[in-house]
């Protein structure tokens, strides 16, 4: 099967992958809902980290369990595990991020019914001396914890021979994501989309293999894509589970250049140093790393992060999408658009569930924001 292909079927169907390849493997697999989860030591500690995106199904057991104002990440997510289709985890991390997500670990460890159950708090605000003291702290007692929990010991070398993956897995996505700006004909954008999925749940030595050979493909595809004449968007958020919006903004005339979401460029974004104390590099790429709304280094750092972004890749148009009720992003809407419009760069607002409205509404919607640009 050619790279693409295998990274698109994953995509399509993580669920599957999980359940198909864990006997091959011999592996156990935790899973996570956020990008500040240490995957690292997870694989330091023979684990596959895989990430939990939320159902795109009927959510009715959840609710049993959470507000109806919950996001739909957080009600999605919960519905997969008590209805079984996560029974392939052993257990599940949560980093601390939004006020759902740190109540959903609670609900989570007495209803999942899985056999392991980890909480990361790493520090919110992270421009303090003492935001480093602690984070290594908690990424050591993490270590400690996911070792004792599955008998393992965790050595530096496994470690350092782990960061040295990821940061390969984290080279390649930079450098097609830097392809896809240069020549946006070269990927559709929902293959993007399904890039990024798929490297989110498979194990990372294989996935970095498989990201090695599509670099070498998409190389000799770029010599020969010619420019597709569409507007360059970039989408900005949380997480996107809808590969259909790829779609129906290439059909409206737009092309996704670039993004600034969790499940996206600040995914792969930083490298973490292959030399010294493994846990401090951890440590000192998160500190450093650009930050979601969960976290905080400055009152303008995420506005002239994105102005940064827009610049560099020659952005027509920004697409805010958000998960409805996530009130971090609704809260840090209102200051990046205000950035946008003080660049002069239209951008379109879209809150999204875990069903999207009809599809002509939607393409309505870009259709006319494509046409304004």
């Amino acid at each position: 099967m050619e790279p693409l292909e295998k990274l698109r079927s994953v995509a399509q169907d993580p669920f599957g992958y999980a359940r198909a390849s864990q006997p091959a493997i011999e592996k156990p697999i935790l899973g996570y809902f956020c990008s500040y989860t240490p995957e690292e030591i997870l694989t330091a500690a023979g684990v596959v980290p895989f990430r939990i995106f939320g159902t795109q199904g009927d959510i009715s057991l959840a609710d049993a369990h959470l507000q109806s104002y919950c996001c739909s990440l957080v009600r999605g997510g919960l519905e997969d595990a008590l209805k079984g289709n996560l029974s392939f985890l052993k257990g599940a991390v949560f980093p601390h991020t939004c006020d759902s997500i740190q109540r959903l670990s609670d609900i989570w460890r007495l209803n999942a019914g899985m056999d392991t159950h980890f909480d990361v708090v790493l520090p919110v605000k992270l421009t303090t001396r003492s935001a480093r003291t602690y984070m290594i702290a908690v990424l050591n007692s993490f270590r400690e914890e996911l070792g004792q929990s599955l008998n393992v010991s965790i050595s530096d070398s496994d470690l350092q021979q782990a960061i040295h993956t990821h940061n390969r897995i984290r080279d390649l996505l930079g450098r097609i994501y830097q392809l896809k700006s240069q020549h946006p004909g070269v990927l559709a954008s929902a293959d993007m989309y399904a890039i990024m999925k798929a490297a989110m749940v498979m194990d990372r030595p294989d996935l970095a293999d498989h990201l090695d050979a599509l670099w070498a493909d998409l190389q000799v595809r770029a010599s020969e894509a010619t420019s597709t004449g569409r507007k360059r968007i970039l989408i900005s958020g949380g997480i996107c589970n809808h590969p259909d919006i790829y779609h129906f903004i290439e059909e409206a005339g737009g092309d996704v250049v670039w993004d600034d979401l969790c499940t996206g460029t600040r995914y792969f974004e930083g490298k973490v140093e292959e030399a010294g104390d493994p846990i401090e590099a951890i440590a000192d790429r998160y500190l450093n790393r650009v930050v979601c709304p969960a976290k905080h280094m400055g009152i303008t750092a995420r506005g002239e992060h994105l102005r940064q972004l827009v610049k560099a890749h020659q952005i027509d148009g920004v697409i805010f999408l958000f998960l409805k009720f996530c009130d971090p992003h609704g809260f840090d809407y209102p200051y990046l658009k205000g950035f946008m419009d003080q660049a002069g760069i239209p951008t379109l607002l879209l809150e999204v569930e875990e069903q999207l409205p009809g599809e002509g509404q939607f393409r309505t919607r870009f259709e006319t924001f494509v046409d304004m640009l």
